[in-house]
């Protein structure tokens, strides 16, 4: 148990967890179901030598989860759209699921939610949108940020790569109708960016020919469990209010628009 002696400073970003506060180097967070799976993976991580997650503190007398301070930019950027940026954050997450390799993938304690029907391979993030992946800057100072970090592992889970690939491109190609895309992702060319990320991350043919299809089974699954989910209210019934699942449903019908074309850029 750790006593919290600092000022707390209010953290913004993310939609599902709220109390989020950085005191000195530290990050405190409200603990949940999945903290003890989540602190499990985190010192796995550790321990497997990738430094692109937050370490394990402990709790504080508040029954906070205390984790390491990663410092940095998130949102999307000028800098965190480009076609660098993209590659770099495919071998980040290439570098995440191999480093969870040995870890039990049994299914128990993590937060839950849609999946992949295939057995899992890997421990997924799951949830990584532009308000969880952390840019900085090189050790020398020099040349445009770059992705470095992973936060918020609340939704983690055991899965296949392809899955939590497909969970990253929603957000990053992005898989998404143009009306319900940041600005500055509203005119890119998507099948180059799905092209890219899985050139970058080494997606072997068979994957990339069933991207697509299990990019419409995540939209379909994906809004049930948010619905499911809201019908609890707090931060769920927020964002469900807020759009969220006809969001889903306009991706889910430009993929089926633009499936043809996507497909190509992929084989």
């Amino acid at each position: 148990m750790v006593a919290t002696l600092l000022h707390e400073i209010p953290l913004q970003g993310g939609d599902v967890t709220d109390g989020v506060v950085r005191v000195g180097d530290t990050v405190r967070r409200p603990a949940s179901r999945s903290t003890p799976a989540v602190h499990a993976l985190l010192r796995h991580l550790e321990a497997a030598g990738f430094d692109g997650a937050p370490r394990v503190v402990g709790m504080d007398e508040f029954g906070r989860e205390i984790l390491t301070y990663l410092p940095g930019t998130t949102g999307l950027r000028l800098e965190s759209v480009t076609d660098e940026a993209l590659a770099e954050l495919a071998g980040l997450l290439r570098r995440f699921h191999d480093a969870t390799a040995g870890f039990p993938l049994a299914d128990v304690g993590w937060e839950g939610g849609s999946n992949d029907d295939r057995p899992p391979e890997v421990i997924g993030h799951c949830d990584l949108t532009p308000e969880n992946v952390i840019f900085r800057r090189g050790t020398e100072g020099g040349g445009e940020p770059g992705p470095y970090a992973f936060i918020d592992f609340d939704l983690a889970r055991p899965t296949t790569r392809l899955f939590d690939i497909v969970t990253t491109l929603r957000h990053w190609a992005p898989i998404s109708d143009p009306v319900d895309r940041a600005p500055l992702l509203r005119g890119v060319e998507v099948g180059a960016r799905l092209r890219l990320f899985c050139d970058a991350y080494g997606v072997p043919p068979r994957d990339r020919r069933r991207l697509l299809e299990l990019a419409r089974l995540r939209f379909h699954r994906s809004y049930t469990v948010m619905r499911t989910r809201a019908t609890a209210g707090g931060n769920w019934a927020k964002m469900w209010a807020g759009g969220a699942g006809e969001r889903i449903r306009r991706a889910a019908a430009w993929l089926d628009v633009h499936e043809d074309e996507l497909h190509a850029h992929l084989v």
